[in-house]
């Protein structure tokens, strides 16, 4: 499990201070990275060297409560599958405990030059998968 703290910031937010549905994606993608990077991947340089990127594949979503203005909310990923070309995980967002929206996420591997489906290095699978 991995998480990531995020504050709700003004331009996260809409005309009513509630953070816009949009802006969850963010934090998830950053919380995504986050957890590559802890494990000592970061994306520019898997493109670089590796020549694959990860790309969102599907996502299903369940907002519960609001998140809004200046609350310190936690972003959690839990790895739940692993394949040869793919990953799923489940996020969390969470203020204090409660969790305010729950997403179901497939991340697919691409090749970065001609984004066709590819298998993850198997380090990377090990790192995922022992996170």
């Amino acid at each position: 499990m991995f998480v990531l703290p995020v504050r709700v910031y003004y331009e996260d937010t809409d005309a009513g201070g509630v953070v816009y549905h949009g802006q969850y994606l963010n934090f998830m993608e950053r919380a995504r990275t986050e957890w590559l990077r802890a494990l000592g991947f970061a994306q520019s340089v898997l493109r670089q060297n590796e020549h694959i990127v990860f790309v969102m594949h599907s996502m299903q979503i369940q907002f519960k409560k609001p998140a809004r203005l200046d609350d310190e909310l936690n972003i959690v990923t839990q790895l739940t599958e692993m394949r040869r070309g793919s990953f799923s995980c489940q996020q969390q967002v969470m203020r204090d405990g409660l969790v305010l929206l729950e997403a179901q996420v497939k991340v697919a591997c691409v090749n970065a030059d001609s984004f066709k489906p590819t298998g993850i290095p198997a380090r990377i699978k090990i790192a995922l998968e022992s996170s």
